[in-house]
């Protein structure tokens, strides 16, 4: 008798693939998968616009991030503004801020990136220091 896979027996098998790596950059050890009841791996929570990079494995999340603010810096500086825009709104997720790539805190206050406020797509009026858009 053949017992055929559902969708659900599928994802659970997925779900508990969860690999123990070490970071390639400062050797931290990190998770890489889907943890159980989780939908997807952590690091789906953050901007894809890094190149596929196969020299190097997963980076933990601290490591990540600082690559991808350096991927925003660069863009930031070779691209116009309207193409900044059509850029940045694909990952406009007003729910799921990051730490690092939308904001900062600052002596307690939030104060959001450039690539933030690109992403939102309009200025807010509130004078903000990273303010992209002409005054």
């Amino acid at each position: 008798m053949t017992t055929e896979l559902t969708p659900k027996d599928l994802t659970l098998s997925l779900t508990e693939k969860v690999i123990q790596k070490t970071c390639p950059i400062c050797q931290s050890p990190l998770n890489c998968g889907i943890e159980p009841g989780k939908d997807s791996c952590w690091c789906d929570d953050l901007p894809y616009i890094m190149p596929a990079s196969f020299e190097l494995d997963c980076r933990c999340k601290v490591c990540l991030i600082q690559a991808i603010q350096l991927r925003i810096e660069e863009t930031l500086k070779q691209h116009a503004h309207e193409d900044l825009l059509a850029i940045a709104r694909p990952f406009f997720k007003p729910d799921k801020l990051i730490e690092g790539i939308d904001y900062s805190i600052e002596q307690g206050n939030y104060v959001f990136s450039q690539w933030y406020h690109l992403k939102r797509g309009h200025c807010c009026g509130n004078g903000c220091r990273n303010c992209p858009y002409p005054s």
